[in-house]
């Protein structure tokens, strides 16, 4: 590998360990930003103002402020993920068969056992159905900035595991949104954005290294999937899997260069900005039926743990695969609850899910925020416990 390689890839490693705690503090302190201006004064100024026309009719996919951030500025963070992803199944956690068995099996389980119950609790709502995927996501910021926090108190092999189910939990998340959410589909610009993803796939195959390209690529690509009836996130995922990383030892990175300048924006800016423009709850108004925040809530606090832990016993009972080394049950666990902190991801997923209503989105972030934050303690709290137990036991 090449100098300039080896470098990139080591600051985008080291970096993403000084990311997590700063970045999952932003997310914190964006939350509750908008928290305390929802419950303000400035409620109904701030509502306006996200919610206030910015091209008309036209273009109704970015017609105003959250619009621009759901369907615009949140592609650069999935084109992100799309870069980590390809990087992880080549050269990282996902490259070696055998290392991802456990994480795919777990992140699958992960998503899919949190979907059944709340479904189970929501069964007698057909209204409510639409969200069955909100409590299947994990926000991997948050996850990893607790993870950072704990410092010793999770093994490394443990962070890794996590860190490798919060890829494919990624990776679901997008299917989901491209299967799941998709209302109507305009062939005539579904074609365009295959043709336009034939132009990257071209350019990889041809060995092209530089990166405006793929770049003109992914924006060209977006707006053809904007207006197609596919979410718009699902061509930042697909305009980075064309990125070339250049294994051979004669060329440097694209994919590694696009990287190393996109991760410090995604997750110390984007992430933390959709997080103001769409975690204000309103405290006082509580929720009139409280059926979304339960199966909501239920799905992350309850569907998270048993899903993942159970794959762990199941892949560990069966021979399938065995659990991370030198991991107890009760870190285990631990992991597996952090995994129920959704926030960014499972909000963005219930703005795809429900047409614009204020008290149901009340009840919807009412449902994240609890059941990511009770996660978020219990997981911590486990996870210092088991490191306590194996102290005194060693």
């Amino acid at each position: 590998m090449t100098p300039f390689f080896i470098r990139t890839r080591s600051f985008v490693q080291s970096f993403a360990r000084n990311q997590e705690v700063l970045s999952g503090l932003l997310l914190a302190l964006s939350a509750l930003i908008a928290i305390v201006i929802s419950n303000s004064p400035l409620a109904s100024a701030w509502a306006k103002m996200l919610d206030s026309p910015l091209f008309g009719s036209d273009m109704p996919h970015l017609a105003s402020l959250r619009d621009l951030m759901g369907n615009g500025v949140m592609v650069a963070f999935f084109f992100t993920v799309g870069l980590e992803v390809k990087r992880e199944v080549l050269i990282g956690n996902l490259a070696d068969a055998r290392q991802r068995r456990l994480p795919v099996l777990a992140a699958l389980a992960g998503m899919a056992v949190p979907a059944a119950i709340y479904l189970i609790v929501a069964r007698h709502r057909p209204d409510l159905q639409r969200g069955w995927a909100i409590p299947s996501a994990t926000d991997i910021a948050f996850a990893m900035g607790v993870i950072a926090l704990l410092g010793r108190c999770v093994p490394r092999s443990l962070r890794l595991f996590l860190l490798t189910v919060a890829v494919v939990d990624d990776i679901g998340a997008v299917i989901v949104i491209a299967l799941g959410y998709t209302a109507h589909v305009d062939l005539a610009w579904l074609g365009a954005g295959v043709g336009v993803l034939g132009v990257g796939i071209a350019l990889n195959r041809m060995g092209f290294s530089k990166v405006w390209p793929y770049s003109l690529m992914a924006v060209a690509l977006w707006w053809c999937v904007l207006h197609s009836g596919v979410h718009a996130t699902v061509a930042g995922v697909l305009a980075a899997l064309t990125v070339p990383i250049a294994l051979d030892e004669r060329h440097d990175s694209p994919l590694l260069r696009l990287e190393h300048a996109l991760a410090p924006w995604s997750g110390l800016v984007i992430v933390p900005l959709f997080g103001l423009v769409n975690a204000g709850v309103r405290l006082g108004g509580g929720a009139a039926d409280m059926t979304l925040p339960l199966a909501i809530g239920a799905g992350l606090v309850v569907g998270k743990p048993i899903g993942i832990l159970g794959a762990i016993w199941l892949a560990e009972a069966s021979g399938f695969a065995r659990r991370p080394e030198g991991v107890s049950w009760l870190q285990a666990l631990g992991a597996a609850q952090l995994a129920g902190i959704g926030f960014t991801m499972s909000m963005f997923i219930s703005t795809l899910a429900f047409a614009p209503d204020p008290a149901r989105e009340n009840a919807i972030r009412m449902g994240i925020l609890a059941g990511s934050l009770i996660s978020g303690a219990i997981g911590a709290m486990l996870l210092r416990l088991g490191r306590n137990k194996l102290g005194r036991s060693g």
